[in-house]
């Protein structure tokens, strides 16, 4: 039992450790200024959400919000929009851990499609979940932005012009990687 426990939490720190460094180096498409931008840095909470489930997923999402704030990457403008923008909406990419444990009983019993679907599901959830956070924010915080058009259109425009992109990129990324090493979303006993 140590060693699962003591499992969980390198890969916990490693994974977001990768998201943050995959945040932080230019292989991502910069969209907007005040951040949001396309790139594979939700890949690592993807993987610990579907090896460990909603508890990993949720607590690696977190750490990563944590991080951006901490190291100073963060776009705050106040205390309430940091704590949506960033402890909700990076918490909420872990809600893809939802499905793990039907990903890992279908990669036991082989069932290729069916768990491809499923984690196709997850990064669609934790992908969505986030969206819908920064949407929220960008609603409530962010409503003087555009003269002329309506909030609600506004954050739709702004946090869609990436989320989508990134949702399809993490997808497709998680998708290949699971199906190449399908026992890797398996934990050692």
């Amino acid at each position: 039992m140590t060693t699962k426990k003591t499992l969980f939490l390198v890969e916990v720190a490693v994974f977001t450790a990768l998201a943050l460094l995959l945040d932080l180096i230019p292989l991502q498409i910069k969209i907007w200024p005040q951040g949001g931008s396309i790139d594979f840095a939700m890949i690592p909470i993807f993987i610990v959400a579907f090896r460990w489930g909603l508890k990993g997923g949720l607590i690696s999402g977190f750490l990563w919000g944590m991080l951006q704030i901490a190291i100073g990457t963060a776009y705050v403008l106040v205390p309430l929009q940091g704590f949506i923008d960033y402890a909700i909406a990076f918490t909420s990419i872990g809600l893809a851990g939802v499905v793990a444990k039907s990903v890992q009983k279908n990669v036991r019993e082989n069932k290729v499609k069916s768990y491809l679907s499923l984690i196709t599901l997850g990064v669609f959830i934790g992908s969505f979940a986030r969206f819908i956070a920064h949407y929220i924010a960008g609603i409530v915080f962010f409503e003087s932005a555009v003269e002329g058009q309506p909030v609600w259109l506004y954050s739709l425009l702004y946090n869609g012009s990436y989320m989508l992109p990134s949702f399809v990129l993490s997808a497709l990324a998680v998708f290949f990687l699971f199906h190449k090493q399908p026992k890797t979303l398996l934990q050692t006993k």
